[in-house]
């Protein structure tokens, strides 16, 4: 879409389209920009979102490093936010100066033109007092709204301050995008009177702004034509927007309900993990037990302990706490006992960039503790995917016995997606490996196995006859007891190792998508999986043909997965770090040469990125590193 187009009389379909919000941290961009989505997927599209934070806190207002932006697609065949925006909404000079570069060419900007102040100008680091020249802007592209004006005159009878009034200059913003792309303003201001129910004012004067908006967008450009959004045809049923993070609070959820065990999370705020605590501590009335710990070390330990207690037990942390969690995770390997570990990966290392995403995390997840400590690792998908991934975790921790570590990270867990919401026999009841009486009466040892499995039995405390020890060190095949016979020690390594092996034959096999029959294949794990989807399809649609392995069981991998990626001439590897995964899949495919797309910019990948590294690589080249 372009300026043209915005100032044409034709009416116009789009089968999708991206808007980018950008202001200051305290402008509400990821407000309008989630209310904006929701609306969207209310009607039928499919979204996909990208708020994009600064990692400073409370940066100074109208300065570069403090500008906030929030990118959505909306429309069909929707599996990324879009490389590039067709609309930029800029609320100060700062945010069109940082933003300007994620607009495509003949995109259409609305600017806060009241904002334009010497003030503003000198903050964003402006040379002269003509930011729309100086940044070699057609003034044809930009519609200007004098929003600090429009929004004292909308609300000037409204009672509230000046202060009060500011805060709802997003609002004006809101209003213009969904006059331009004919969205129900009865659907925003349901979701402005249940947002702020306690204070009807303010739900008034936001109703109000927005209106006023709209009405700005309708009266100045009444040639201009509205933009109808295609949709996809969906399964029936209720939908909602959703983020990965409260996707992944609700599949806990869920999995407490199928296998009957208490959900307990013991986990210590850390970005971008803590919406996970914030959303189970809200969920009390469904029995949910959410602890504040006082670190990351105690929310592991207590987490270990509610799972020998009989508790479906989680702890969610970002990469630093995985890292302090390792020795407990380790004891929870030895112990075999249950338990889901939610990383939300981010930039690294150490604090790094805790407001940015990453896939950095994966070596830590398989490697990262002492001695031989096999744990299972999955990795989710899309904001939507968290939720049948955090069931997973559930799933197999319990079945199984074992600690499992469900990476997501930054970009989906904050991200969302439209998702149906699932009926209650869409998901297998989780069946716990509780003793039995008939196992006590013959003899029963806490470190006894299922044949088929490997996974030993759980013997809940106050079970009669079954009281029991269990801890970090090393017990005896046989008896249970605490063992230092080197034999034994093999033995119980290699019991462990096998058992999280046998996994394999409890998940789903890899599914190739796309041309199934090409000579390469395109690969990735987690969040990853929209960008690499869509470039597929982008490079068929050129003629340049590729498969698609997509991984979300990592270790172990699908009984199939080897033996479908033996079967291309080129696999290409494509994640968001240096290889961590090509470098996984190269130690158990010797004989294939894993070529690799890699992005270090702690930034999701952009479509063109991944299409351009594979026609680099396929001329030739072993990797490509997205800039």
């Amino acid at each position: 879409m372009t300026a043209k187009d915005v100032c044409s009389t034709a009416s116009t379909t789009l089968e999708n389209v991206v808007v980018r919000f950008s202001g200051d941290s305290g402008d509400g961009m990821q407000l309008v920009g989630n209310i904006f989505s929701n609306v969207s997927a209310g009607v039928g599209n499919q979204i996909s979102t990208f708020p994009d934070y600064p990692a400073e806190i409370r940066a100074p207002q109208g300065s570069l490093s403090g500008v906030s932006g929030f990118q959505v697609c909306i429309g069909r065949d929707v599996h990324t936010p879009g490389d590039e925006a067709d609309v930029l909404v800029a609320m100060n000079p700062a945010a069109l100066k940082t933003n300007l570069r994620f607009l495509k060419k003949g995109g259409v900007i609305i600017v806060d033109s009241d904002s334009f102040g010497e003030t503003n100008l000198k903050k964003a680091e402006y040379r002269t007092s003509d930011p729309i020249a100086e940044l070699g802007i057609d003034p044809r592209r930009v519609i200007f709204v004098p929003m600090e004006t429009l929004l004292k005159e909308t609300l000037k009878d409204s009672g509230l301050d000046n202060k009060s009034i500011m805060k709802s200059k997003n609002m004006l913003a809101l209003g213009m995008v969904c006059w331009l792309f004919d969205r129900p303003l009865e659907s925003v201001f349901h979701r402005l009177r249940i947002k702020f129910a306690k204070k009807p004012a303010v739900a008034d004067a936001n109703i109000k702004v927005v209106q006023a908006g709209w009405d700005f967008g309708h009266n100045t450009h009444a040639s201009a034509s509205t933009y109808t959004i295609e949709t996809d045809e969906n399964c029936p049923g209720t939908y909602t927007n959703i983020t990965g993070n409260t996707a992944t609070a609700w599949g806990l959820i869920l999995a407490s309900e199928k296998s009957g065990r208490p959900l307990f999370l013991g986990s210590y705020p850390i970005t971008p993990a803590t919406d996970i605590l914030h959303e189970l501590a809200k969920r009390k009335d469904l029995g949910v037990k959410a602890v504040q710990m006082e670190d990351e070390i105690a929310g592991v330990c207590s987490a270990i302990g509610a799972s020998f207690a009989g508790d479906l037990a989680v702890t969610s942390t970002s990469g630093p706490g995985l890292a302090l969690k390792s020795e407990g995770i380790g004891l929870a390997m030895i112990a075999e006992l249950p338990l889901v570990v939610i990383d939300v990966q981010r930039g690294g290392p150490s604090t790094g960039l805790p407001t940015k995403t990453e896939q950095t995390d994966l070596m830590q997840a398989l490697y990262g503790r002492n001695g031989e400590s096999p744990v299972c690792v999955m990795a989710a998908a899309s904001p939507a995917d968290c939720f049948t991934m955090a069931f997973e975790a559930a799933r197999v921790a319990i079945e199984h016995m074992t600690p499992v570590i469900l990476l997501t990270d930054a970009f989906i867990a904050n991200g969302s997606s439209a998702w149906r919401l699932p009926e209650a026999d869409d998901f297998p009841e989780i069946k716990p490996r509780f003793v039995t009486e008939k196992m006590i009466r013959e003899g029963w040892k806490p470190y006894r196995r299922d044949e088929q499995t490997m996974a030993r039995w759980w013997a809940i405390p106050g079970t009669p006859g079954a009281m029991h020890r269990v801890g970090g060190l090393e017990k005896d095949f046989n008896t249970s007891v605490i063992s230092t016979d080197g034999a034994n020690h093999a033995k119980m390594v290699l019991a462990r190792r096998e058992k999280v092996a046998r996994i394999a034959a409890d998940i789903p096999a890899l599914k190739i998508e796309g041309k199934k029959d090409a000579a390469t294949v395109l690969v990735g794990w987690g969040g990853t999986y929209g960008h690499i989807l869509t470039a597929a399809k982008q490079l068929a649609k050129e003629g340049e043909p590729v498969a698609v392995a997509h991984f979300r069981y990592i270790n172990p991998l699908p009984a199939n997965a080897l033996d479908e990626l033996r079967r291309y001439d080129n696999i290409i590897v494509a994640e968001l770090n240096t290889g961590q995964f090509a470098d996984y899949l190269q130690a158990k495919l010797p004989g294939k040469d894993i070529k690799r797309i890699n992005k270090l910019e702690a930034q999701p990948f952009l479509v063109h990125e991944i299409t351009q590294g594979v026609r680099s690589i396929l001329a030739g080249d072993n990797a490509f590193e997205a800039r």
